[in-house]
């Protein structure tokens, strides 16, 4: 099974340079005026899960704290070393509302659009 989360952005070339950029994910697809749609769509580690962004001029992000992109990037260095990166873009991290992430070493940030995102050294296994 492939699996593709789709959220809607107000800015889809700053989201691009967002995730692209800064955090590093590959573009694998991109798309302009379909129906009115532009978006771009990014790889993640698996080949089968993407993540979509979204604009269309009636489209509004609507994030609340629990709505989370988790990175698993495997270590404690990988996240201070990707920490340190968004820090110096000016993004500053923040206390997530779970407190799991807090005492497991996650680090907590917001894009663009106000949706969170967590940095965990976890690694995450292949057979869950």
């Amino acid at each position: 099974m492939q699996v593709r989360v789709a959220r809607p952005t107000r800015d889809l070339a700053a989201a691009r340079r967002f995730y692209g950029e800064l955090l590093g994910l590959p573009v694998v697809s991109s798309f302009e005026g379909h129906d009115g749609y532009d978006g771009v769509i990014f790889g993640l580690p698996d080949a089968s899960r993407q993540l979509e962004l979204v604009w269309h001029e009636h489209a509004a992000p609507a994030p609340t704290e629990e709505d989370q992109l988790v990175f698993y990037l495997g270590s404690e260095e990988e996240v201070a070393s990707t920490t340190e990166r968004l820090r110096a873009a000016g993004l500053e991290p923040r206390d997530a509302t779970n407190p799991y992430w807090g005492k497991n070493g996650g680090v907590c940030f917001v894009d663009p659009d106000g949706y969170w995102f967590v940095l965990s050294p976890e690694a995450w296994p292949e057979d869950r």
